[in-house]
């Protein structure tokens, strides 16, 4: 007897289906919501900030991105405390807790696009000719002919 899997189902019916998954999409679905209710009271500024973690017995967790929003945020505690409180879904709330996490993907910095002239190159590699620590005098080296291959590379792509 030959094994005959069962027919593909869309992704959102098995979440619906299997008890597990169904409880975690519930959760997921409940935090969301307090999200935006929690949004509706923040300003718009601390909102990318501030993520609801959890909501247990009377206590709300929220993780912020960094100190200085926490400290912000800490500091409208008491305000928040009280319009959160007036909605019928934070009826229960006693205490905002605040935990500083970092986000998980690193945002992305700006890349140096800082270029040497070719004036500033040639002053620096006179610079290194003056200097008698070798470790330094290549250092300077290496930076002078670091802005001139830009250039050049430039200069050949336009």
């Amino acid at each position: 007897m030959a094994y005959k899997p069962s027919p593909a189902q869309p992704p959102s019916a098995l979440l619906r289906q299997v008890r597990p998954l169904r409880l975690l999409l519930n959760q997921a679905e409940r935090l969301e919501h307090l999200q935006r209710l929690l949004e509706s009271q923040l300003q718009p500024a601390a909102r990318e900030h501030c993520h609801v973690a959890s909501w247990r017995d009377g206590t709300l967790l929220l993780v912020v991105t960094d100190g200085h929003w926490a400290t912000r945020l800490r500091y409208q505690q008491k305000r928040l405390l009280a319009a959160l409180q007036a909605m019928e879904a934070f009826g229960n709330l006693r205490r905002i807790l605040f935990k500083v996490q970092p986000p998980l993907v690193p945002t992305k910095r700006g890349l140096n696009t800082t270029e040497l002239s070719a004036n500033a190159a040639q002053s620096i590699r006179g610079s290194a000719e003056g200097i008698t620590d070798e470790k330094l005098r290549a250092a300077l080296e290496r930076l002078a002919n670091n802005a001139s291959r830009k250039k050049s590379l430039q200069n050949k792509t336009s």
